[in-house]
């Protein structure tokens, strides 16, 4: 049976959301050791719409764009980046691997925010590129698998971006996910900034909701849509254990502890620059932005 959802566009502090009917999911709420003040809310929501402004100013772009998967970390930017520039110049970006169940929630999410968007369906070329490394004699190996649709969809993001001249685009990842390298890199580790970077999941809710982003979309189990599995479910451990962690310092679960501490550890590399020989030749132009500044040039 289909469920009908009547929804009506409402503004929220400037920016568009929807009231839609409540499902049946479960819910993910907000733990109260990491609730955030109203004013901190403030404070954060508006300090970052401010910071996109800059970045898109100091890159010299106008418009954004977005991949929508139909979560809250993808809404939240999205929201914020409407609020910052423009919703006429955010463009989402749908990119389902063939069949995505939460398409419509995506597409919902895009008029909600009266924002542009388009759909990609991303499942030939990834179909395409696996039967080309089989094609190689090798077989293509399960991280393999769930690492092309993300890498692709970046691919699309950018070639979009490109193509639409003026544009970038913009990472929607959150700290926590980030924390134990819950990401592609070259998929959903890229961007030309990313917003929401030093939030939790739960404060990305927050935000959300601060920005009147509708419940329905912030409160859905976070899934990779690759697994079959809610991230809790591959993490073996909650989000709420995690934000706890972060943010106080204390986990009750010493094996849990461990085992973030070591995700943690072991998936830096996604998140830092590509290392680069120190040949000790002399570059004379100003590096401006201290890429080939090395830490053994003063001894030299």
């Amino acid at each position: 049976m289909v469920q009908v959802y009547k929804f009506v566009i409402i503004m929220a502090k400037g920016i568009y959301g929807i009231i839609i009917k409540s499902d049946k999911r479960r819910i993910i709420k907000v733990g109260e050791n990491v609730k955030l003040s109203e004013k901190q809310l403030e404070n954060i929501a508006l300090g970052m719409i401010d910071w996109i402004r800059q970045n898109m100013n100091k890159i010299g772009a106008k418009k954004a764009v977005i991949g929508i998967s139909g979560g809250k970390d993808s809404t939240v930017t999205a929201a914020l980046s409407a609020k910052a520039i423009g919703c006429e110049n955010v463009y989402g970006l749908i990119l389902p691997a063939k069949e995505q169940e939460d398409l419509s929630d995506a597409i919902e999410i895009c008029n909600s925010l009266k924002i542009n968007y388009n759909i990609i369906n991303i499942g030939d070329m990834v179909e395409n590129l696996k039967s080309s490394i089989i094609g190689t004699g090798i077989s293509v190996s399960r991280q393999t698998e769930i690492n092309i649709p993300p890498r692709i969809r970046m691919t699309a993001l950018y070639a979009y971006a490109q193509s639409l001249s003026d544009a970038l685009v913009v990472n929607t990842s959150n700290l926590s996910e980030d924390w134990i390298g819950y990401a592609t890199v070259y998929g959903d580790t890229a961007g030309a900034f990313s917003p929401m970077a030093t939030l939790t999941s739960d404060e990305v809710i927050q935000v959300g909701r601060y920005l009147g982003v509708a419940d329905r979309f912030l409160e859905k189990p976070p899934a990779d849509g690759l697994t079959g599995k809610t991230d809790e479910e591959v993490f073996g451990f909650s989000y709420d254990i995690l934000n706890k962690y972060l943010r106080t310092g204390n986990i009750d679960d010493q094996e849990i502890k461990d085992k973030i501490d070591s995700m943690h550890r072991s998936s830096r590399f996604k998140f830092i620059p590509i290392p680069i020989y120190n040949s000790g030749l002399k570059i004379c132009p100003d590096d401006i932005a201290e890429v080939y500044k090395f830490e053994d040039d003063d001894k030299r």
